[in-house]
């Protein structure tokens, strides 16, 4: 596991002190072990990026994107970021700002649906093993895993 740098963290501590109010719903829902059982790190430091939060057990990245992800660049930006991430080996969920603040209970629904397909042997509800859970339209979620 690679040390991570002072300036790294308190990059990461400052950037967990101005959350999104998208971010702030999705973190009360998802701290304390609150998901499954499983915890999640905010502004987690992988290689020279941050995630928006992430599960070390599940190798699972949560990502929730506002309307500055909308761009050329910004775009092709996360797509960089997001072949970087995986080739660490996680995995990489996308959520919209607007998804997490006006379906909160359908996004942490696939969030755990996607820690259950991740680490299977964990008790997961009947259906879901082996199913990798399905992109909604319009809640700007990506699911992926390499």
């Amino acid at each position: 596991m690679a040390l991570i740098s002072n300036e790294t963290k308190i990059r990461a501590r400052t950037m967990r002190k101005s959350l999104t109010k998208a971010e702030v719903r999705l973190w009360a829902r998802l701290k304390g072990q609150a998901c499954e059982g499983f915890k999640f790190r905010r502004q987690h430091p992988v290689g020279r990026f941050f995630a928006d939060f992430a599960c070390s057990e599940a190798k699972l990245i949560v990502e929730v994107d506002g309307d500055a992800h909308q761009g050329i660049q910004a775009q092709m930006y996360d797509s960089e970021r997001t072949a970087f991430l995986e080739s660490q080996g996680w995995a990489v969920i996308r959520f919209t700002n607007a998804a997490v603040l006006h379906e909160t209970s359908q996004v942490v629904e696939q969030i755990a649906q996607s820690l259950l397909i991740l680490r299977p042997h964990r008790e997961a509800p009947s259906g879901l093993a082996g199913h990798l859970p399905h992109a909604q339209e319009g809640t700007g979620e990506e699911f992926s895993n390499s």
